[in-house]
């Protein structure tokens, strides 16, 4: 059933629950490395909540989209390993797998293991929401020929190393950027940018969306796993 209120009305009982939640937390005697990762959770939800909110006119999208939102993060949870690290595939994988997007069949995943901080997993895996669920909604995952190709390397020439992740759609119908700005290319412009200094690419091509995301992979954002590669990076996409 629709919540029937307004997206300020919402976003206030919001805001009271997470507040709620983290008068709990605090009182609930938790290890300090589990409390601190799930208050980081519960500031990343205030953080989506608002921005969705600023971005929504209705409260029936705001809902929806907040509901996405909110699951990608805590897929992030799932995902993580005993010291809150999450692996760059699994992140990727599990986001298309949640769109019914299989690995092999409608994308192809390619790069070597990369792990990434709790902070940092959590901004990658909004910026991965966003942009599967667009390719699902007006994209390449929009039609039955549409593909995506994720693929990502690590470059050690600069000191930190530079983590370019590249997302390209294929099989599209041509989808041409919005004329209004919406919470994803926030996620993808501002946020990423602010919170990981990456620098972003958008590109709109006759077939699909392009975006690349060059992210210094710094000691409180992630590392390259080199004894244990994934896979090859086999070039650009095309």
């Amino acid at each position: 059933m629709t919540d029937p209120r307004d997206p300020a009305e919402r976003l206030a009982a919001l805001e009271a629950d997470n507040a709620r939640l983290r008068r709990q937390l605090d009182a609930a005697g938790l290890p300090d490395g589990l409390r601190h990762g799930m208050r980081n959770t519960m500031a990343m939800m205030r953080t989506v909540m608002h921005r969705s909110a600023e971005r929504t006119a209705d409260v029936e999208s705001y809902v929806a989209h907040l509901d996405g939102r909110f699951g990608a993060v805590m897929r992030v949870q799932a995902a993580t390993d005993a010291f809150g690290e999450a692996d760059l595939h699994t992140l990727i994988s599990d986001e298309l797998m949640f769109h019914l997007a299989r690995e092999g069949e409608q994308a192809t995943l390619a790069g070597p293991r990369v792990r990434l901080r709790p902070k940092a997993a959590q901004v990658v895996a909004l910026a991965l929401h966003e942009l599967t669920s667009n390719a699902v909604e007006h994209g390449s995952l929009a039609l039955p020929q549409g593909r995506i190709r994720a693929a990502w390397r690590v470059s050690r020439e600069a000191e930190p190393p530079v983590l370019t992740l590249d997302w390209a759609e294929t099989g599209g119908s041509g989808i041409r950027a919005s004329d209004r700005r919406g919470f994803g290319t926030d996620v993808l412009t501002e946020m990423l940018a602010y919170d990981l200094g990456a620098a972003v690419d958008l590109h709109y091509e006759p077939d699909g969306l392009r975006c690349t995301i060059r992210l210094p992979l710094t000691a409180r954002i992630g590392c390259h796993v080199a004894e244990e590669p994934e896979s090859a990076w086999d070039g650009d996409i095309r």
